[in-house]
């Protein structure tokens, strides 16, 4: 974080009247956002392989659990969108766009407790520590890590209803970290070969070559799987494309190599039980890029048919980090097609 963004935050921060206290929920929660233009800081370029960079918001709010953004999932009319805080609550609201199309802010935004399924909701981690979300039909899949499983909500209803269903989620919990446990949980296509299945990948559990390890819940390839290990990078959300392909993003932090983020495609055919799969390096970013902790990740098919991808950051609560959203266009070949090569860049 260098000290200019520091800078930056700083000045948003101080033009939002002073909030209120750490367990307020229920009301609309006010968001300020300001509009990210570029990927890379200081620099014009808007095409990043078969991505585009359509824009991005920074977003702060008076409400103290504004923040620490898990998950990410949009509706079908690409505006209103569920959120899971790794806190324990449910965020909901709309996208907002200027005449241009551009993200410009968000707009009935509200957080509600989430609940276990003694319908009861906890401070702190330990017990809703939800790190991965999925839209189901007429349910949502959440996945926590520290009490490691996949809680089942309806949908309509989620945000007053507790878990009415947990999955068995097919990884044994021993072999998950606490703090390292199932950060992506996504539904496939019904027309790919996993047939609506659902999916999770673990952050940093790994089997005994050192992978990370996943696993497709349900549908006729149900069984475990692994997710390549390259460098040090943690998986952190996950989100199927339209012709079945899963898209994964990934994060890095450490004091040896900074701040880092990157998008992996894995191609949908290789996603069976027993297999290793490994994929394509969309796009990656450095302290060069805005980038912050990235956490979430959606794809879905815009009014026009193409394929728009959003990420979200968590700030962790902390006045370093930023709340980011950011928007690319996948071209219409790569969205649609396998690709014939898996050779990163």
């Amino acid at each position: 974080m260098t000290v200019k963004r520091l800078c930056r935050a700083a000045s948003i921060a101080v033009s939002i009247v002073a909030g209120s206290s750490s367990s307020w929920a229920g009301d609309d929660v006010p968001v300020i956002s300001r509009k990210i233009s570029d990927f890379r800081i200081g620099s014009s370029e808007m095409q990043f392989g078969s991505l585009e960079f359509l824009g991005g918001l920074e977003m702060v709010s008076s409400r103290a659990l504004f923040g620490s953004l898990s998950s990410i999932r949009f509706r079908p009319d690409q505006k209103h969108f569920v959120v899971v805080l790794d806190t324990g609550q449910w965020l909901t609201g709309s996208i907002e766009r200027d005449v241009k199309g551009r993200l410009s802010g968000l707009s009935d935004v509200e957080i509600a407790p989430m609940k276990n399924s003694a319908g009861r909701s906890f401070e702190g981690k330990g017990h809703m520590d939800a790190e991965g979300l999925a839209l189901d039909g007429d349910r949502i899949l959440v996945s926590f890590e520290q009490d490691h499983r996949v809680d089942v909500y309806p949908d309509p209803g989620f945000a007053g209803s507790g878990a009415i269903a947990t999955l068995p989620i097919l990884i044994p919990r021993k072999m998950l970290d606490d703090n390292r446990g199932i950060e992506t949980i996504a539904v496939a296509p019904a027309s790919s070969p996993l047939r609506g299945g659902v999916v999770v990948v673990s952050e940093r559990g790994l089997d005994s070559d050192g992978n990370r390890l996943a696993a497709i819940l349900s549908g006729p390839l149900k069984g475990r799987f692994s997710v390549e290990r390259d460098g040090s990078f943690d998986i952190t959300d996950g989100a199927f494309l339209p012709n079945g392909d899963l898209l994964l993003l990934e994060r890095r932090f450490n004091m040896a190599e900074g701040i880092g983020m990157r998008l992996r495609r894995i191609k949908g055919a290789d996603i069976r039980p027993d297999a290793v799969v490994d994929g394509e390096l969309l796009l990656e970013g450095n302290f060069n890029s805005q980038i912050d902790n990235m956490e979430g990740l959606d794809a879905f098919q815009a009014a026009d048919g193409t394929t728009h991808i959003i990420l979200v950051s968590d700030d962790n609560h902390s006045i370093l980090q930023r709340n980011l959203m950011l928007e690319f266009r996948l071209s219409e070949e790569a969205a649609w097609s396998a690709p014939n090569s898996r050779k990163r860049n």
